[in-house]
């Protein structure tokens, strides 16, 4: 028996749903406890409103090269039924580790207040969460596509328009 052969797969179309499922819960969890958490800092409001701009900002400037390059190597593989776990290459499992870590580490030695720590969840999850988004929509393009389609194809008026 291969070990190969053993590995979970799965259709690289569907990389990009597991992707954006794991983005999102990523994103929304550092959101729910960064907002939990905010409490009432000194200027709290302020902090909180750069908190977004920051975590917008990193959304523009890192994050969609980011994606973008993980949607492109999806579409490219020559691979019909990548491995599960494909949807990242190494070096993004090795950054999520490193982030994890340090955002466990952070916290749990009280280096950083759990309010600056809070803001740093928000500036984080912003970026993760909308970068789901371009997961989701290269899932679902080629499905409203081929239902498009099909709708033009019987003379239907059940179109939906991108």
């Amino acid at each position: 028996m291969n070990l190969n052969s053993l590995l979970p797969r799965i259709s690289k179309h569907y990389l990009f749903l597991i992707a954006a499922m794991v983005w999102t819960f990523a994103g929304s969890m550092l959101l729910i406890r960064g907002f939990s958490n905010v409490g009432t800092p000194e200027n709290g409001i302020i902090k909180l409103i750069f908190s977004v701009l920051f975590g917008f900002v990193f959304y523009g400037l890192l994050f969609t090269r980011i994606t973008k390059k993980h949607v492109l190597r999806i579409q490219n593989m020559e691979i019909e039924k990548p491995v599960i776990f494909s949807f990242f290459n190494l070096r993004s499992y090795l950054m999520m580790f490193s982030m994890i870590t340090l955002g466990i580490t952070l916290r749990l030695s009280g280096v950083v207040s759990p309010e600056y720590l809070a803001l740093m969840y928000i500036t984080m999850g912003i970026p993760l969460l909308m970068s789901s988004f371009r997961f989701y929509n290269s899932f679902f393009r080629p499905l409203i596509l081929r239902f498009d389609r099909f709708c033009a194809d019987k003379k239907c008026h059940c179109s939906i328009r991108l």
